[in-house]
């Protein structure tokens, strides 16, 4: 078994603001330090680095990052890109590796810049100029690997959730994100302390959001950012009788035509293999990388309206793709902090695929 011992994130920024200048790296160091510090642990404690990144040009952003955190060059560092949902599954990989006695300490999360990607292009085998891209392809079969806003509003409409009911929970996300003001588990980042983007968004707002796809709309999708996230997993005979434990995860694939429902199965899996019910979760942290997809994970799991992002999500601070799934991790042990017992992050991702994480503090 395994345990979180500390989390901190850095600043969710909108692409191109304040945080354009930073490196991957340099966005997840400060932080990586920041959770050790609070974890009570020595940079030669680290036995090893897992990291999700989604939009890099590769080169093992782990491996520079644990550099850059002064960590022992004999941590080989590992990135995992599962859109999305990399930054829970780097949790889950650590959980693996922590459980089955591999190590006792690794340092789990994601890292993503939207500011500092790489342009992204196709060669020719024709010798054709190359053509550039922006979303890479999720499936093999160009007619089921939809935009992901085209996709949400699908999923909208197949499941009868209107703009409406879609603006209501983006302005819930925000009302709620100023209500609970500043997160002490950021890690200040050039000056900035907390979420720039939360705003309060009134529904006059909402009606007026440039419409992206359908019902989805530049007000009810999570706009593009820049941000990190970490959890120091450590094994029980580090942890002692503190932290917050792992108890299960799971990662399940579903239609990529409608990836915003795949976490429900996900969801579903882990509450019982814990043999609990929704009812009985104290926290959720669920994805809003579109409010229609939070509607239908809450739905569909059964989950109780009042335990989900009661601090706001992402559509009140952004979506730094590959740091994501940690971000939720983090703000979950927040939560269980102050509501102890078992809760749940959840998080879909791009091609079909769905992760849970059941934590209990």
């Amino acid at each position: 078994m395994s345990v979180i011992l500390a989390a901190r994130r850095a600043p969710v920024v909108p692409m191109n603001g304040a945080l354009r200048a930073v490196l991957p790296h340099d966005l997840v160091a400060p932080v990586l330090r920041a959770a050790l510090a609070d974890a009570g642990l020595a940079p030669g404690d680290v036995d090893e680095v897992i990291l999700s990144n989604a939009l890099g040009a590769g080169g093992n952003p782990a491996r520079v990052a644990a550099l850059a955190a002064g960590l022992p060059e004999r941590v080989a560092g590992l990135t995992i890109d599962r859109q999305c949902a990399g930054g829970l599954d780097a949790i889950l990989l650590a959980d693996a590796l922590v459980s089955a006695g591999r190590h006792d300490v690794v340092v789990a999360g994601g890292v993503e810049s939207y500011s500092r990607r790489p342009l992204r292009y196709h060669s020719h085998a024709d010798g054709r100029p190359p053509t550039r891209y922006d979303q890479a392809p999720f499936t093999p079969w160009p007619d089921r690997d939809p935009d992901m806003a085209a996709a949400a509003d699908g999923l909208a409409g197949q499941l009868g959730i209107d703009r409406a009911a879609q603006d209501a929970w983006a302005i819930r996300s925000h009302r709620d994100a100023l209500a609970a003001g500043p997160d002490p588990r950021i890690v200040a980042l050039d000056g900035v302390t907390g979420d720039p983007f939360t705003r309060r968004l009134s529904p006059a707002l909402a009606a007026r959001a440039p419409v992206i796809a359908g019902s989805v709309t530049a007000a009810n999708m999570a706009v593009a950012a820049d941000g990190a996230a970490i959890v120091v997993v450590v094994s029980d005979r580090i942890a002692g009788p503190g932290g917050t434990r792992i108890v299960a995860g799971r990662t399940l694939g579903g239609d990529p035509a409608r990836p915003g429902r795949a976490p429900v199965p996900a969801i579903r899996n882990v509450l019982d293999r814990a043999g609990i019910g929704a009812g009985d979760l104290t926290a959720a942290a669920i994805m809003e990388a579109f409010a229609v997809q939070a509607i239908a994970c809450q739905k569909g799991a059964g989950l109780p309206r009042g335990i989900v992002n009661p601090r706001g999500g992402a559509l009140a601070r952004g979506h730094p793709v590959g740091a994501s799934g940690a971000i939720l991790a983090v703000d979950l042990v927040g939560l269980l902090d102050r509501r102890p017992g078992p809760g749940l992050a959840a998080i879909a991702g791009a091609g079909g695929i769905g992760t849970a994480l059941l934590l209990e503090r």
